[in-house]
């Protein structure tokens, strides 16, 4: 959903980005005028939650964090679950996005579903929005944009990619899974999550994917974007195994801290 245009006596420079996840919230606010992130905050769940305990803790946040009490010209939700699947343009009809779904996702009848199309790919991506989160900034703030988040990551790699001429290998890390993004000359040839629960896991199916693309780990290009750092166990455990790893970086917003262009890759470009 497109937002209305302002009255320009209304217009603040301000977006509000929100990633909803089970497992926590982010928020980012971005002033358009100087292009430069004002305020950036991840809050983690003790347990991971359900869409309504979720929906609960980001109506308190709301009413009880100062910049979130601001007025904003544009606000996207980032919808973060694993019930999403891409489709080749050529074959996508939006009168069976529940097949696409059904093969790889548990989805449920009454589940409300929706579809991004890919800027930069030939593809669609379908896939679950927690609708009653979508309900509840529609209510509260009026029309606004939501989209899939994996839709970011993809469009985001890509754009990184336009121009390259190798093979290239983006793992996108969250708490407890894990997104690989491969692309060839710029191209789109996989993309695929994987819930994990240790650094065994985490090489394991890295290893696995490279395998099934026919990468050999010792030359392969391999971007690490996400929730991981140099000092922690994923990391020490990949560059066992891999030896070309590098730090992906943010796009040309401005965010204080260093460690963020990677660990806020996807909310600080959905700008």
């Amino acid at each position: 959903m497109a937002q209305q245009t302002k009255d320009l006596d209304t217009i603040t420079n301000q977006k509000l980005s929100i990633q909803i996840s089970l497992s926590g919230l982010s928020f980012c606010v971005l002033n358009a005028n100087s292009n430069t992130v004002s305020s950036i905050e991840h809050i983690k769940f003790n347990k991971k939650a359900n869409p309504f305990e979720a929906l609960e803790r980001l109506i308190h946040f709301f009413d009880t964090k100062p910049y979130l009490q601001d007025k904003f010209d544009d606000i996207l939700v980032i919808h973060e679950n694993d019930l999403s699947t891409l489709v080749p343009k050529p074959l996508f009809n939006k009168d069976y996005l529940a097949d696409y779904l059904k093969f790889n996702s548990k989805i449920l009848k009454s589940d409300y579903l929706s579809y991004d199309v890919l800027n930069n790919d030939e593809s669609v991506n379908v896939y679950v929005p927690y609708v009653n989160i979508n309900n509840y900034i529609y209510e509260a703030f009026g029309e606004f944009t939501f989209k899939h988040f994996s839709t970011i990551l993809i469009e985001e790699v890509l754009k990184n990619e336009t121009d390259s001429k190798s093979n290239k290998v983006y793992v996108h890390v969250c708490e407890q899974h894990f997104e690989i993004v491969a692309v060839d000359n710029g191209a789109l040839i996989l993309y695929n999550t994987f819930e994990y629960s240790n650094a065994e896991d985490f090489i394991y199916y890295i290893l696995f994917t490279l395998e099934q693309l026919n990468y050999d780990p010792d030359n392969i290009d391999i971007v690490l974007i996400g929730n991981i750092s140099e000092e922690g166990a994923l990391y020490k455990m990949a560059y066992k195994y891999i030896r070309n790893i590098t730090f992906g970086t943010i796009g040309q917003q401005i965010v204080e801290d260093s460690e963020a262009n990677h660990s806020n890759y996807i909310i600080v470009n959905s700008f």
